[in-house]
């Protein structure tokens, strides 16, 4: 027997999907506000204070404040490409649901200067040898200029 759309289904997992009828526009931004906030404020913390912490000293082969879990290459920049991905889309989710409301532009402003932050932490934390590093910056500017995109052929197509 199936189960009815918002119910517990038979298969143990929650299936919950947005129905236009049922759910409001306001109710439904909310909720997409408060999940987009809290995937901010872990991945910014995430990225400024990153797993295992820093080096507290300097010896060779690794400085004071630079990331343990950097001696790890290759998960360390899994980690950083996605905590920077899932931080810039939900960066575009908080702008993209507050544009026309009072203090958008505040919001803008906010958003680039809790970015610029992220990206110098990283800078702090991650190897003086790190060539990588500007993908990860290329990362954090996909979700914008996705968006960006997007409206430009939306505009075209509407002509």
């Amino acid at each position: 027997m199936a189960s009815p759309r918002g119910k517990f289904s038979s298969g143990g997992w929650f299936r919950f999907q947005y129905e236009e009828e049922r759910d409001s526009q306001t109710e439904t931004r909310n909720v997409l506000l408060i999940v987009a906030t809290l995937i901010a404020a872990v991945t910014f913390q995430a990225g400024v204070n990153p797993p295992g912490g820093v080096w507290q000293d300097d010896r060779a082969p690794h400085r004071a404040g630079r990331a343990i879990y950097a001696n790890q290459e290759g998960a360390f920049y899994v980690f950083l490409f996605s905590n920077t991905l899932a931080l810039s889309i939900s960066m575009v989710i908080i702008t993209s649901l507050t544009y026309g409301f009072p203090f958008h532009f505040e919001v803008w402003v906010a958003t680039l200067s809790m970015l610029t932050t992220y990206a110098s932490a990283i800078f702090a934390i991650a190897p003086d040898e790190s060539v990588r590093f500007r993908y990860i910056l290329y990362i954090a500017f996909v979700p914008f200029a996705f968006q960006v995109l997007k409206k430009i052929v939306r505009k075209l197509s509407s002509k």
